[in-house]
């Protein structure tokens, strides 16, 4: 079945195109946010070639069609007539509680800009490794020019925040990046690095504080997010005739003003707050935090809501400097991968034991959906090895302080990264997750015979 037949029909199982409100993807799943969904057809969709698996959680409808998906989004976007840079058209919503809310929007953020993010780690990771070795001088031009192909992602990370924010939250793009580029502007910055003032004076009453928002994410999410109701109130205040010049002057105005008084400090102070909360974690038991991590992480890819953790991990690097969950995301990632590898040996088709295959070698690459969707949710035993594995192995890397110091993708080729002095006890660590998983997975899931 070809791709463009496969949107079809996945686009009439969701209650066809007037059903839509809008679609976007991640690095595996095509998202749908839905009018009514008592339409999907959720065991119709499942049998289309290509799914791999189908997840309705926190009001979004995720169909899992692995590194591929791009392919079949830019199909979606012409059979439903939208643009990519133009949100779909307002609907009527219907009221979400916090949670759904929340998850709704970190997925919807942070998942069109993964490529970006997890290219430049991978950049990153690999350097730092190959200066780890001593391969590589982190003096020389090279590694400079190198360095600022994967650095400049994370130093103007708030500009690639700001237009996929806009795009969720349905407003101007381009006054949303000019929000980001008031937060990043060289008097800011550079004041902040500075560290001789605690604040601009405005009028010489109003103080703006200073703060460094480089590598930031809170502060310009919430900035979008206060510039979309900003912008519609301006809009519908402005005469028409006037508005092409006077609303985004007046929106400019009041947003990027809002930002960097109010907005823009709140969301380093919550930032903040959240590495202090994972710091107490931490504090109180290093083998606890993992086990809890290791716990809820293989369960949050299941259900599509993995992407909370970005943002905590981003913080971490810019307060921090280095980060203690994105090991733990690893441990989680080879512990799938190990008990998919389990079922390998369980299956006697040979049709099933090509899919389980694929989704281990994607698992590898560090794309853990197929083996979840393909081979864990049959195997409910394989999935409980997953998650025991990922608990023992966080649990360790968690007693030995294993960290990253910049962001990378969860694959294998991110290893590089670890060379240093916790490089010992994250290797173990990647032993432990994928052989305990594999084992139990090995010995506990019943042999299926599917032909």
């Amino acid at each position: 079945m070809e791709k463009t037949e496969v949107v079809a029909k996945i686009i009439e199982y969701v209650g066809g195109k007037d059903n839509v409100v809008n679609t976007w993807h991640c690095m595996t799943r095509l998202r749908f946010e839905l009018k009514d969904t008592s339409k999907i057809q959720e065991d119709a969709i499942k049998a289309l070639d290509g799914v791999i698996g189908v997840q309705f959680a926190k009001g979004q409808l995720q169909i899992v069609l692995g590194t591929s998906v791009h392919k079949y989004y830019d199909i979606a976007l012409q059979m439903l007539d939208l643009k990519e840079d133009i949100a779909a058209p307002a609907q009527p919503e219907k009221k979400k509680d916090f949670i759904s809310w929340f998850m709704d929007m970190v997925s919807g953020v942070f998942g069109p800009i993964v490529p970006a993010i997890a290219g430049a780690g991978m950049i990153k990771g690999l350097m730092g490794g190959l200066v780890a070795l001593g391969v590589v001088s982190n003096a020389t031009d090279t590694y400079k020019i190198i360095d600022m192909l994967a650095s400049g992602v994370f130093t103007f990370l708030p500009f690639f925040i700001a237009a996929s924010a806009a795009k969720k939250f349905k407003t101007n793009q381009y006054l949303a990046i000019a929000i980001a580029a008031t937060l990043m502007y060289p008097t800011m910055v550079d004041a902040a690095k500075a560290g001789e003032i605690s604040n601009f004076m405005f009028a010489g009453i109003l103080p703006i504080p200073v703060f460094n928002y480089s590598g930031s994410v809170i502060p310009i999410i919430f900035g979008v997010f206060a510039l979309s109701y900003i912008y519609k109130w301006v809009d519908n205040i402005v005469p028409e005739a006037a508005r092409t010049v006077i609303t985004p002057t007046i929106t400019l105005f009041i947003s990027g003003f809002f930002a960097l008084t109010v907005i823009g400090p709140v969301g380093i102070y919550i930032g903040k707050g959240l590495a202090w909360m994972l710091d107490v974690l931490f504090g109180i038991s290093p083998i606890f935090a993992g086990v809890v991590m290791g716990l809820i992480r293989p369960a949050s890819i299941l259900v599509g809501m993995h992407h909370a953790m970005t943002p905590i991990a981003l913080e971490n690097f810019a307060t921090k400097g280095y980060d203690m969950l994105m090991p733990m995301m690893f441990i989680a990632n080879l512990s799938i991968v190990g008990a998919a590898a389990g079922c390998y040996f369980k299956e006697k088709s040979q049709k099933e034991r090509s899919i389980v295959l694929s989704s281990v070698l994607s698992g590898i690459l560090g794309i853990t959906e197929p083996a979840l969707f393909g081979v864990l949710t049959k195997y409910k035993k394989g999935f409980l090895a997953a998650t025991i594995g990922s608990c023992v192995g966080s649990a360790f890397i968690g007693a030995f302080g294993v960290r990253l110091y910049g962001y990378i993708t969860s694959s294998i080729f991110s290893i590089p990264a670890y060379i240093g002095p916790y490089f010992i006890y994250a290797a173990i660590g990647w032993v432990i997750a994928f052989g305990l998983s594999f084992v139990l997975s090995y010995l506990f899931v019943v042999k299926m015979d599917r032909s």
